[in-house]
């Protein structure tokens, strides 16, 4: 199962940092990634890490403001998000493959097998 959590309200050029928290299996068997989904939009890859390899790959979006990050020892994958602007609102979900996906797909939704619940990020101007 997966728990995602941190989101909140923050304004323009503010930072969050989203939580992903597994439960039963070890994070780092895993292939995690981040989506987003803002309202009349279709969902939208962010980023991802990459299983026990541990490399991280981002969509052209996300690259320079987030980070993703992963804590072995806490069974938690961050995402920290800085500058935000107004068009990063939307719903954040991570998602989990039990499994080492390559970069072309990792983008692809139906690759993951397990998704959270969802965390809402709001950014006001």
């Amino acid at each position: 199962q997966l728990q995602a959590s941190g989101g909140g309200l923050v304004q323009a050029g503010g930072s969050l940092r989203l939580s992903c928290a597994a439960s039963g299996r070890a994070v780092r068997s895993y292939t995690v990634g981040w989506f987003r989904q803002a309202p009349g939009k279709e969902r939208e890859f962010i980023g991802g890490i990459r299983g026990s390899i541990g490399m991280t790959s981002y969509a052209d979006s996300a690259k320079g403001r987030f980070t993703i990050s992963r804590d072995n020892a806490k069974n938690t994958v961050y995402l920290q998000m800085n500058s935000l602007k107004p068009e990063d609102t939307a719903v954040y979900y991570c998602a989990a493959a039990p499994r080492v996906l390559i970069v072309q797909t990792m983008r692809w939704s139906d690759e993951y097998d397990y998704w959270g619940q969802g965390t809402l990020v709001t950014v006001s101007s």
